[in-house]
């Protein structure tokens, strides 16, 4: 998205008209990103206990409709709205409601008769609007793992409009928002920040390592620091209760990364092509790495290392997937599947409940493929290379410190902003609203006490009927907890 955005620049011309062939690409490519969420719930639902299922499930579901109101309403605007200082916001005011956006034509590139070079259709502004939106849903769904089995629903929803607003907007915006493209003037990681970047290098960022990746697993960080563990751990197993729905959660989730990835080229041409290559390549030796290293490390190499090992080299590529070439993508992949798989157990160390390690995949997986780029962009070989555009190369091909440089700063700046102004949402929810669970109610079966339903109609509490009151349900289950003793197993199952 961001080299393709670099290249293409709106200009205004007397009769624009629209690619049909980019335009159909890029809505299938929306639709294949909004299949991610559910693809995400599913991966999510299967790794927690039987008694969270639903609830684990609907903090993904939820996101659809909470941020995809508030992206129609204002969220378009601040992200790709003209800025508003520095690079730091789009004008949240300008296309409220999406004003003056739908009938707009982005990327339209007039004929150049000294060059004799034709003239190139653009997308529909709503087809933009359409493939931005679903990147801001699965950015908030993602947080949702690092505090599955105690959160509140009513409390997560909320927290989803105000970090889609404070947080993933003006990430996003710095990230994504390019000078001439939807707006004269964009964010600054996006426009190369005058005196910051040296050699006037900005990040790279094709799909969102840092704006989604990043944000959203260091995002993760902060809630897991801030808000309590679950209920024994990590003495007892928090076991994932159905692998199987994990896996076709990992399968949905690549699938519809093609989609996020080589549909971030905004047109259906070389770029793209190679991106999709490169999305493959990584996933690949991602899975492998993860189960080399599980299969060293403890023995056994699992389905649940294999399902997590593709999500890992699926994030680690996305920044990257423009920027290195095929066997620079085998390389970012391995180092993903390794080094995450070694990452996820930084939560028993250190003592946060990252509960679907959150933190190990998305963070760590977003700052590696991040800041590869600086070490292995390869301005001939890459996508970009091939496709004609222009890049900088990095350390390993003779590129120098500049490019490592960037992406280390473009990281970091995300980073630490996330991790501030969530930790200060989280605090303020917190001890205005309540954001977990009592323990007592997570022992029970938050699925039965915040939903009133259960994810397997066994038969128990309902008299029949899986929906019913929720105060009739939970009084019921409190009955019988106090009833019957709790064992480990009982309260892990």
């Amino acid at each position: 998205m961001v080299l393709a955005m670099s290249a293409i620049t709106f200009v205004a011309a007397d009769t624009p008209f629209t690619d049909s062939g980019n335009t159909a690409w890029v809505l299938a490519a929306a639709a294949l990103v909004l299949f991610m969420t559910p693809g995400l719930a599913l991966f999510y639902g299967g790794m927690v206990r039987t008694k969270s299922v639903l609830n684990m499930m609907m903090m993904s579901f939820i996101t659809m409709g909470t941020v995809g109101t508030v992206w129609v309403l204002w969220g378009y605007s601040e992200t790709f709205g003209n800025d508003v200082g520095a690079g730091l916001l789009g004008n949240p005011f300008e296309h409220f409601g999406l004003s003056g956006v739908l009938d707009a034509i982005y990327g339209y590139v007039p004929a150049d008769a000294a060059t004799g070079t034709a003239a190139a259709g653009g997308i529909p502004g709503g087809a933009f609007v359409a493939f931005q939106v679903v990147f801001a849903i699965i950015a908030v769904a993602l947080v949702s793992g690092a505090i599955a089995d105690r959160a509140k629903f009513v409390t997560w929803t909320v927290f989803t409009v105000i970090w889609a607003t404070l947080v993933y907007f003006p990430a996003a915006h710095w990230v994504f928002a390019f000078n001439g493209f939807a707006a004269e003037t964009g964010g600054w990681i996006a426009n190369k920040a005058e005196g910051l970047f040296l050699g006037g290098a900005g990040a790279y960022d094709f799909a969102g390592g840092t704006a989604i990746h990043i944000n959203a697993g260091v995002a993760g960080l902060a809630l897991a620091i801030l808000l309590r563990k679950r209920v024994g751990w990590p003495k007892e197993p928090m076991r994932p209760h159905n692998l199987t729905l994990v896996m076709i959660g990992a399968g949905i989730l690549w699938f519809g990364w093609f989609g996020f990835n080589a549909g971030s080229a905004l047109s259906a041409g070389t770029l793209a092509a190679g991106v999709w290559v490169n999305t493959l390549a990584a996933t690949c030796t991602a899975m492998l790495g993860w189960l080399i290293t599980e299969k060293i490390r403890d023995g056994h190499a699992t389905s649940l290392g294999a399902a997590s090992g593709v999500v890992a080299g699926l994030v680690a590529i996305t920044p990257a997937c423009a920027t290195v070439s095929p066997w620079g993508a085998l390389v970012v992949g391995l180092a993903a599947g390794v080094g995450c798989a070694l990452a996820v157990g930084l939560k028993f160390r250190f003592g946060f409940d990252d509960s679907l390690d959150v933190v190990g995949v998305h963070l760590v997986g977003g700052l590696i493929g991040t800041l590869l780029i600086g070490f292995l962009a390869d301005a001939t070989n890459s996508p970009t290379g091939t496709a004609g555009l222009s890049m900088n190369d990095g350390l390993f091909f003779g590129g120098g410190f500049g490019q490592l440089w960037s992406q280390t700063l473009g990281a970091g700046a995300v980073l630490i902003y996330s991790f501030v102004v969530t930790f200060i949402i989280g605090w303020v929810l917190h001890k205005t609203m309540g954001f977990t669970v009592p323990e007592e109610d997570e022992v029970a079966g938050i699925d039965l006490l915040e939903h009133a339903e259960t994810a397997y109609d066994l038969g128990a509490f309902t008299g029949g009927s899986r929906h019913v009151s929720s105060g009739v349900v939970a009084e019921r289950t409190r009955q019988v907890v106090a009833d019957e003793p709790s064992s480990k197993e009982e309260a892990s199952a």
